[in-house]
């Protein structure tokens, strides 16, 4: 039964994600963008848990963490160059 919902909660996931990146591709604004980058890594993170549960085993364990990392990575790189257009800043104009 536990297989069941955990196919189940898989098959959810996945639905959430193509709509996320429908989202991500057609978005009204840049931050709604964002947003759903974001949350198609969420998603992604929480869909390799679930696999890492289906097949019994810890060998993804490093992926999730992968996937966290650059997840929040590219959330903050979107957001700085949302904010001042730039993501580097180069201050050699002192």
């Amino acid at each position: 039964m536990i297989e069941g919902l955990l196919n189940t909660a898989l098959v959810i996931i996945s639905i959430a994600t193509i709509g996320l990146i429908y989202r991500a591709v057609k978005g009204p604004s840049t931050p709604d963008r964002v947003m759903a980058l974001d949350a198609i890594g969420v998603n992604l993170i929480g869909m390799t848990g679930i696999v890492c549960v289906i097949f019994r085993t810890d060998a993804y364990f490093e992926v999730i963490l992968l996937f966290g990392i650059i997840s929040f990575i590219g959330t903050i790189a979107f957001s700085k160059f949302l904010e001042k257009g730039e993501i580097i800043e180069n201050d050699r104009n002192r």
